[in-house]
């Protein structure tokens, strides 16, 4: 694994993975296998090949699947009232 894809990896996660808009207006993507193909064709515009991609995170899809999970999750705890 290179250093240089986790960087990558944080970077664009940072950018593109992000929770549904809860009141259904046109927000962040949520499609996994839309958001998979990005972030392998970012990485190939850096030069970064899907092979240490895979080796930074193991099964692409499975990786962004928890990631939106994760954010939903936090943004749901955070709308909802205590």
């Amino acid at each position: 694994m290179s250093d240089r894809a986790r960087e990558f990896i944080d970077f664009w996660v940072e950018n593109c993975i992000h929770a549904v808009e809860q009141d259904h207006t046109a927000g962040a993507s949520q499609d996994v296998p839309e958001l998979s193909r990005r972030l392998i064709e970012a990485a190939k515009g850096q030069g970064i090949p899907e092979a240490d991609l895979r080796a930074a995170i193991g099964d692409i899809a499975a990786y962004i699947e928890e990631l939106l999970r994760a954010a939903n999750s936090v943004e749901n705890e955070r709308r909802t009232p205590t």
